[in-house]
């Protein structure tokens, strides 16, 4: 999905600009929805990706210091206490609004625009791909907790050495 933002991110400016030189309007409204709409598919389906690979950003000069159980029962708890509620209220907000999007075939409000209900029912996915991976996560670290880490698959992040410069 980069490739492609990048390139209706660029024909964007040339048009833009090249419209500019000519004293005419290239470009429209659909560009550059088409734009945003492709960078919230990167950044939403990024949700549950950068849980499964634990890149996500964590209070690492303490984390790092505890002992594989101990960030275990860290990541547990969080997960128990602030992710999982917030991907289920995700869903709850954003699945009837998606799907009324999609029953009426929501339109943009700007001329020439896109409609709504695509983008809104991938809100509504973003949401439900968290809460598996979060649940599966769950799974994981329990595992761990209980000294079965051996019975699940576990994919590390790499231990990454505290450098104090």
């Amino acid at each position: 999905m980069v490739i492609p933002t990048v390139a209706v991110g660029f024909i964007s400016v040339i048009l833009r600009y090249s419209g500019q030189l000519m004293g005419r309007r290239l470009t429209n409204n659909t560009v550059i929805e088409a734009q945003w709409y492709l960078y919230s598919v990167i950044f939403l389906v990024g949700f549950a990706y950068v849980l499964k690979h634990q890149i996500n950003v964590r209070v690492d000069f303490w984390f790092a210091n505890q002992s594989r159980k101990r960030r275990a029962w860290i990541d547990f708890i969080g997960h128990l206490v602030s992710l999982i509620p917030f991907a289920l209220i995700g869903i709850w907000v954003s699945v009837p609004q998606a799907w009324r999007s999609i029953r009426v075939w929501e339109q943009s409000p700007d001329a020439d625009g896109i409609p709504r209900g695509p983008i809104k029912a991938l809100l509504a996915i973003a949401f439900i791909l968290l809460l598996v991976q979060a649940l599966a996560e769950q799974i994981r670290l329990y595992a761990v907790i209980t000294d079965r880490a051996h019975l699940v698959d576990i994919e590390e992040a790499p231990e990454q050495p505290i450098r104090v410069e």
